[in-house]
Protein backbone atom coordinates (compact mmCIF):
# COMPACT_ATOMS: atom_id res chain seq x y z
CA UNK A 1 0.00 0.00 0.00
CA UNK A 2 1.09 3.44 -1.00
CA UNK A 3 0.00 7.17 -0.28
CA UNK A 4 0.13 9.48 -2.61
CA UNK A 5 -1.88 13.05 -1.93
CA UNK A 6 -3.42 11.68 1.30
CA UNK A 7 -4.81 8.96 -0.97
CA UNK A 8 -4.25 5.05 0.11
CA UNK A 9 -3.50 3.50 -3.05
CA UNK A 10 -3.97 -0.97 -3.33
CA UNK A 11 -1.39 -2.53 -5.14
CA UNK A 12 -0.97 -3.36 -8.77
CA UNK A 13 0.86 -6.18 -7.68
CA UNK A 14 1.10 -8.89 -5.14
CA UNK A 15 -2.36 -9.44 -3.78
CA UNK A 16 -3.61 -13.03 -4.23
CA UNK A 17 -6.43 -13.42 -6.80
CA UNK A 18 -9.02 -14.37 -4.75
CA UNK A 19 -8.76 -10.92 -2.52
CA UNK A 20 -9.23 -9.47 -6.35
CA UNK A 21 -12.48 -11.74 -7.07
CA UNK A 22 -13.62 -11.01 -3.78
CA UNK A 23 -13.43 -7.12 -5.05
CA UNK A 24 -15.09 -7.59 -7.50
CA UNK A 25 -18.28 -9.75 -6.06
CA UNK A 26 -18.63 -6.58 -3.95
CA UNK A 27 -17.95 -3.72 -6.53
CA UNK A 28 -20.90 -4.68 -8.43
CA UNK A 29 -23.09 -4.88 -5.53
CA UNK A 30 -23.38 -1.34 -4.83
CA UNK A 31 -22.14 0.17 -8.63
CA UNK A 32 -24.40 -2.00 -10.12
CA UNK A 33 -27.77 -0.90 -7.92
CA UNK A 34 -26.06 2.77 -9.08
CA UNK A 35 -25.51 2.19 -13.00
CA UNK A 36 -27.23 -0.56 -14.04
CA UNK A 37 -30.68 1.77 -14.70
CA UNK A 38 -28.68 4.17 -16.22
CA UNK A 39 -26.88 0.96 -18.55
CA UNK A 40 -30.12 -0.18 -19.06
CA UNK A 41 -31.07 3.17 -20.90
CA UNK A 42 -28.53 2.87 -22.94
CA UNK A 43 -28.36 0.11 -23.63
CA UNK A 44 -32.26 0.25 -24.95
CA UNK A 45 -30.96 3.46 -27.49
CA UNK A 46 -28.06 1.58 -28.89
CA UNK A 47 -30.56 -1.42 -29.59
CA UNK A 48 -32.91 1.23 -30.91
CA UNK A 49 -30.64 1.65 -33.86
CA UNK A 50 -29.68 -2.03 -34.66
CA UNK A 51 -31.87 -3.93 -36.97
CA UNK A 52 -32.90 -5.78 -33.41
CA UNK A 53 -34.77 -2.55 -32.21
CA UNK A 54 -37.83 -4.83 -31.69
CA UNK A 55 -36.28 -6.24 -28.57
CA UNK A 56 -36.68 -3.09 -26.60
CA UNK A 57 -40.75 -2.44 -26.94
CA UNK A 58 -41.05 -6.18 -26.73
CA UNK A 59 -39.31 -6.46 -23.55
CA UNK A 60 -40.81 -3.19 -22.02
CA UNK A 61 -44.38 -4.71 -23.07
CA UNK A 62 -43.73 -7.53 -21.06
CA UNK A 63 -41.88 -5.41 -18.43
CA UNK A 64 -45.53 -3.52 -18.05
CA UNK A 65 -47.77 -6.59 -18.17
CA UNK A 66 -45.61 -8.87 -15.26
CA UNK A 67 -45.77 -5.63 -13.39
CA UNK A 68 -48.83 -4.26 -13.98
CA UNK A 69 -51.11 -7.78 -14.07
CA UNK A 70 -48.80 -10.39 -12.95
CA UNK A 71 -47.58 -8.06 -10.13
CA UNK A 72 -45.06 -11.06 -9.36
CA UNK A 73 -43.01 -8.72 -7.63
CA UNK A 74 -45.74 -8.49 -4.74
CA UNK A 75 -46.63 -12.63 -5.25
CA UNK A 76 -43.56 -14.31 -4.45
CA UNK A 77 -41.15 -12.77 -6.97
CA UNK A 78 -39.26 -14.85 -9.13
CA UNK A 79 -36.81 -17.06 -7.22
CA UNK A 80 -34.10 -19.18 -8.88
CA UNK A 81 -32.10 -21.54 -6.48
CA UNK A 82 -29.23 -21.70 -8.61
CA UNK A 83 -28.56 -17.74 -8.75
CA UNK A 84 -28.64 -17.82 -5.43
CA UNK A 85 -25.93 -20.42 -5.02
CA UNK A 86 -23.59 -18.98 -7.78
CA UNK A 87 -19.91 -18.75 -5.97
CA UNK A 88 -19.60 -15.05 -6.70
CA UNK A 89 -22.00 -15.02 -3.45
CA UNK A 90 -19.11 -17.08 -1.69
CA UNK A 91 -16.23 -14.19 -2.78
CA UNK A 92 -19.02 -11.49 -1.60
CA UNK A 93 -19.11 -13.48 1.86
CA UNK A 94 -15.36 -13.16 2.36
CA UNK A 95 -14.76 -10.24 1.37
CA UNK A 96 -16.15 -8.61 4.60
CA UNK A 97 -16.41 -11.31 5.94
CA UNK A 98 -19.96 -11.64 6.87
CA UNK A 99 -21.26 -14.64 8.92
CA UNK A 100 -24.47 -15.84 10.23
CA UNK A 101 -25.27 -17.19 13.55
CA UNK A 102 -28.24 -19.05 14.84
CA UNK A 103 -29.62 -18.72 18.62
CA UNK A 104 -32.29 -20.85 18.19
CA UNK A 105 -34.35 -23.05 15.66
CA UNK A 106 -37.09 -22.00 13.80
CA UNK A 107 -40.44 -24.34 13.66
CA UNK A 108 -40.56 -25.06 9.51
CA UNK A 109 -44.81 -25.24 10.07
CA UNK A 110 -44.82 -21.87 10.99
CA UNK A 111 -44.31 -18.41 9.05
CA UNK A 112 -42.27 -15.55 10.25
CA UNK A 113 -41.81 -11.78 9.46
CA UNK A 114 -37.67 -11.82 10.76
CA UNK A 115 -37.03 -7.91 11.10
CA UNK A 116 -33.10 -6.96 10.02
CA UNK A 117 -31.60 -4.76 12.10
CA UNK A 118 -29.82 -1.70 11.20
CA UNK A 119 -30.61 -0.91 7.79
CA UNK A 120 -27.05 0.22 7.50
CA UNK A 121 -26.23 2.01 4.29
CA UNK A 122 -26.90 -0.93 1.84
CA UNK A 123 -27.69 -3.88 3.96
CA UNK A 124 -24.74 -6.14 2.63
CA UNK A 125 -25.44 -8.59 5.67
CA UNK A 126 -29.24 -9.22 5.18
CA UNK A 127 -28.47 -9.23 1.74
CA UNK A 128 -25.93 -12.22 1.86
CA UNK A 129 -27.10 -13.84 4.63
CA UNK A 130 -30.70 -14.15 3.42
CA UNK A 131 -30.90 -13.68 -0.30
CA UNK A 132 -28.20 -15.81 -1.52
CA UNK A 133 -27.14 -19.10 -0.19
CA UNK A 134 -23.28 -17.86 0.63
CA UNK A 135 -23.56 -18.64 4.50
CA UNK A 136 -26.18 -22.08 3.65
CA UNK A 137 -29.32 -19.97 5.14
CA UNK A 138 -31.48 -23.27 4.19
CA UNK A 139 -29.28 -25.96 6.15
CA UNK A 140 -29.23 -23.12 9.20
CA UNK A 141 -32.65 -23.04 8.98
CA UNK A 142 -33.90 -26.35 7.26
CA UNK A 143 -37.50 -25.56 5.79
CA UNK A 144 -37.59 -22.12 5.82
CA UNK A 145 -37.74 -20.04 2.59
CA UNK A 146 -36.64 -16.12 3.25
CA UNK A 147 -37.73 -13.78 1.13
CA UNK A 148 -36.15 -10.32 1.40
CA UNK A 149 -38.19 -7.46 0.82
CA UNK A 150 -37.24 -3.98 -0.72
CA UNK A 151 -39.14 -1.10 -2.36
CA UNK A 152 -41.22 -1.42 -5.18
CA UNK A 153 -39.81 1.23 -6.73
CA UNK A 154 -36.39 -1.17 -7.44
CA UNK A 155 -38.61 -3.50 -9.57
CA UNK A 156 -39.47 -0.68 -11.73
CA UNK A 157 -35.79 -0.88 -13.69
CA UNK A 158 -35.07 -3.53 -16.48
CA UNK A 159 -32.88 -6.01 -15.34
CA UNK A 160 -32.58 -4.51 -12.14
CA UNK A 161 -35.99 -5.70 -11.57
CA UNK A 162 -35.64 -9.57 -13.04
CA UNK A 163 -31.96 -9.81 -11.13
CA UNK A 164 -33.05 -9.23 -7.66
CA UNK A 165 -36.28 -11.32 -8.10
CA UNK A 166 -33.71 -14.14 -8.89
CA UNK A 167 -32.55 -13.99 -5.50
CA UNK A 168 -35.76 -14.26 -3.94
CA UNK A 169 -36.41 -10.91 -3.51
CA UNK A 170 -40.25 -8.99 -3.60
CA UNK A 171 -41.30 -5.55 -2.29
CA UNK A 172 -42.34 -4.40 0.83
CA UNK A 173 -45.80 -3.89 -0.03
CA UNK A 174 -48.57 -5.29 2.63
CA UNK A 175 -49.95 -7.12 -0.58
CA UNK A 176 -46.21 -9.23 -0.95
CA UNK A 177 -46.02 -9.87 3.02
CA UNK A 178 -49.66 -11.43 3.19
CA UNK A 179 -49.12 -13.30 0.01
CA UNK A 180 -46.21 -14.71 0.78
CA UNK A 181 -47.67 -15.54 4.57
CA UNK A 182 -50.56 -17.43 3.17
CA UNK A 183 -50.00 -18.28 -0.66
CA UNK A 184 -46.93 -19.62 -0.07
CA UNK A 185 -47.02 -22.15 2.40
CA UNK A 186 -45.44 -22.91 5.67
CA UNK A 187 -42.15 -22.15 6.49
CA UNK A 188 -42.00 -18.86 4.72
CA UNK A 189 -40.01 -15.83 6.20
CA UNK A 190 -40.62 -12.27 4.77
CA UNK A 191 -37.60 -10.30 6.16
CA UNK A 192 -37.73 -6.85 6.66
CA UNK A 193 -35.48 -4.19 6.67
CA UNK A 194 -37.37 -1.97 9.39
CA UNK A 195 -35.68 1.05 10.01
CA UNK A 196 -35.81 1.46 5.91
CA UNK A 197 -34.30 4.52 4.74
CA UNK A 198 -34.88 6.73 7.53
CA UNK A 199 -32.27 4.79 9.58
CA UNK A 200 -29.46 4.74 7.04
CA UNK A 201 -29.27 8.53 7.74
CA UNK A 202 -27.74 7.20 11.14
CA UNK A 203 -25.51 4.47 9.51
CA UNK A 204 -21.92 5.11 10.33
CA UNK A 205 -19.17 3.71 12.19
CA UNK A 206 -20.10 2.97 16.23
CA UNK A 207 -23.40 3.83 15.89
CA UNK A 208 -26.24 1.80 17.64
CA UNK A 209 -29.55 3.92 17.17
CA UNK A 210 -32.57 1.77 15.61
CA UNK A 211 -35.76 3.42 14.20
CA UNK A 212 -37.96 1.50 15.46
CA UNK A 213 -39.94 3.00 18.20
CA UNK A 214 -42.64 3.95 16.23
CA UNK A 215 -42.62 1.26 13.91
CA UNK A 216 -45.41 -1.10 14.37
CA UNK A 217 -46.98 -1.95 11.25
CA UNK A 218 -44.92 -5.06 11.01
CA UNK A 219 -45.91 -6.20 14.09
CA UNK A 220 -49.84 -5.55 13.45
CA UNK A 221 -49.96 -7.92 10.46
CA UNK A 222 -47.93 -10.35 12.28
CA UNK A 223 -50.57 -10.58 14.19
CA UNK A 224 -52.97 -10.38 12.07
CA UNK A 225 -51.62 -13.42 10.07
CA UNK A 226 -50.49 -15.37 12.85
CA UNK A 227 -46.91 -15.08 12.04
CA UNK A 228 -44.07 -15.40 14.03
CA UNK A 229 -41.50 -12.68 15.54
CA UNK A 230 -38.05 -12.81 15.15
CA UNK A 231 -35.27 -10.33 15.33
CA UNK A 232 -31.70 -9.80 13.17
CA UNK A 233 -28.93 -7.69 14.27
CA UNK A 234 -25.86 -7.47 12.05
CA UNK A 235 -22.80 -6.39 14.06
CA UNK A 236 -20.57 -4.29 11.81
CA UNK A 237 -23.22 -3.19 9.17
CA UNK A 238 -22.67 0.36 9.90
CA UNK A 239 -19.11 -0.16 9.72
CA UNK A 240 -18.61 -0.72 5.81
CA UNK A 241 -19.62 2.85 4.93
CA UNK A 242 -18.63 6.74 6.47
CA UNK A 243 -20.98 9.59 5.86
CA UNK A 244 -21.14 13.24 5.95
CA UNK A 245 -21.96 14.66 9.44
CA UNK A 246 -25.50 15.07 9.74
CA UNK A 247 -26.51 15.87 13.21
CA UNK A 248 -30.37 15.97 13.83
CA UNK A 249 -31.77 19.70 13.15
CA UNK A 250 -28.33 19.93 10.97
CA UNK A 251 -29.11 21.91 7.07
CA UNK A 252 -27.92 18.59 5.79
CA UNK A 253 -30.21 16.52 7.98
CA UNK A 254 -33.03 18.79 7.49
CA UNK A 255 -32.34 18.72 3.47
CA UNK A 256 -32.62 14.60 3.92
CA UNK A 257 -35.82 14.43 5.82
CA UNK A 258 -37.73 16.64 3.03
CA UNK A 259 -36.16 14.63 0.54
CA UNK A 260 -37.15 11.34 1.57
CA UNK A 261 -40.32 13.01 2.08
CA UNK A 262 -40.96 14.14 -0.92
CA UNK A 263 -39.57 10.70 -2.99
CA UNK A 264 -39.20 8.36 0.11
CA UNK A 265 -35.82 8.12 -0.88
CA UNK A 266 -32.96 9.13 1.79
CA UNK A 267 -30.25 10.52 0.44
CA UNK A 268 -27.36 9.77 2.45
CA UNK A 269 -24.50 11.10 1.52
CA UNK A 270 -21.49 8.18 2.39
CA UNK A 271 -18.36 6.82 0.90
CA UNK A 272 -15.99 4.07 1.67
CA UNK A 273 -13.34 2.61 -0.21
CA UNK A 274 -12.49 2.45 -4.03
CA UNK A 275 -11.54 -0.13 -6.10
CA UNK A 276 -7.53 0.81 -6.82
CA UNK A 277 -7.36 2.91 -3.62
CA UNK A 278 -8.30 2.57 0.52
CA UNK A 279 -9.64 6.31 0.93
CA UNK A 280 -12.40 7.12 -1.09
CA UNK A 281 -14.89 5.48 -3.26
CA UNK A 282 -18.15 3.56 -3.03
CA UNK A 283 -17.51 0.02 -2.26
CA UNK A 284 -17.52 -1.05 1.54
CA UNK A 285 -15.06 -1.38 4.04
CA UNK A 286 -13.24 -4.67 4.56
CA UNK A 287 -14.69 -5.25 8.13
CA UNK A 288 -16.52 -7.65 9.40
CA UNK A 289 -20.10 -8.37 9.58
CA UNK A 290 -21.80 -11.16 12.20
CA UNK A 291 -25.58 -11.83 11.64
CA UNK A 292 -27.55 -12.86 14.95
CA UNK A 293 -30.88 -14.29 14.33
CA UNK A 294 -32.86 -14.39 17.27
CA UNK A 295 -34.94 -16.18 19.44
CA UNK A 296 -38.24 -16.15 17.64
CA UNK A 297 -41.44 -14.84 19.42
CA UNK A 298 -44.72 -16.95 18.41
CA UNK A 299 -47.75 -15.05 17.37
CA UNK A 300 -51.10 -16.83 16.94
CA UNK A 301 -53.59 -15.19 14.74
CA UNK A 302 -55.69 -12.29 15.96
CA UNK A 303 -57.33 -10.79 13.19
CA UNK A 304 -58.35 -7.66 15.14
CA UNK A 305 -55.74 -7.17 17.75
CA UNK A 306 -56.04 -4.11 19.65
CA UNK A 307 -53.55 -1.09 20.34
CA UNK A 308 -52.61 -2.33 23.91
CA UNK A 309 -51.61 -6.18 22.31
CA UNK A 310 -49.25 -4.52 19.19
CA UNK A 311 -47.42 -1.93 22.08
CA UNK A 312 -46.98 -5.55 23.93
CA UNK A 313 -45.65 -7.45 20.98
CA UNK A 314 -43.75 -4.54 19.80
CA UNK A 315 -41.89 -4.38 23.12
CA UNK A 316 -41.21 -7.99 23.28
CA UNK A 317 -39.30 -6.87 20.30
CA UNK A 318 -37.58 -4.82 21.12
CA UNK A 319 -36.68 -6.47 24.08
CA UNK A 320 -35.54 -9.57 22.30
CA UNK A 321 -33.29 -7.15 20.05
CA UNK A 322 -31.87 -5.98 23.33
CA UNK A 323 -30.83 -9.37 24.19
CA UNK A 324 -29.03 -10.04 21.38
CA UNK A 325 -26.99 -6.76 21.43
CA UNK A 326 -26.06 -7.22 25.00
CA UNK A 327 -25.31 -10.98 24.73
CA UNK A 328 -23.02 -10.40 21.63
CA UNK A 329 -21.91 -6.82 22.02
CA UNK A 330 -18.29 -7.45 23.84
CA UNK A 331 -17.71 -10.66 21.85
CA UNK A 332 -17.91 -8.34 18.57
CA UNK A 333 -15.51 -5.36 20.07
CA UNK A 334 -18.65 -2.94 21.14
CA UNK A 335 -17.66 -1.59 24.86
CA UNK A 336 -19.74 -2.95 27.12
CA UNK A 337 -20.96 0.60 28.39
CA UNK A 338 -22.98 0.56 25.03
CA UNK A 339 -26.55 0.97 24.39
CA UNK A 340 -28.93 0.03 22.29
CA UNK A 341 -30.76 3.26 21.23
CA UNK A 342 -34.74 2.69 20.09
CA UNK A 343 -35.80 6.12 18.51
Amino acid sequence: MTSKLGIKWAPIFGLPLKRRLQTAAVMHYPLGLIFVPFLSLFLAYYLLMTIIWWIVPAYLAWMVYDIAICKTSSRGGRRIEYFRHLKIWKYFRDYFPITLIKTADLDPSRNYIMGSHPHGILGCGAFCNFATEANNVSKVFPGITPHILTLISNFNWPIVRGYIMWLGICDVSKESIKWILTKKGQGQAAIIVVGGAQEALDARPNNYILTLKNRKGFVKLALQQGASLVPIYSFGENDLFNQAPNPHGSRLRKFQILFKKLSGIAPAFFYGRGVFNYTFGFVPHRKPVRTVVGKPIYLEKEPNPTKERINEVHQQYMDGLTRIFEDYKEKFGVDKDTKLEFV
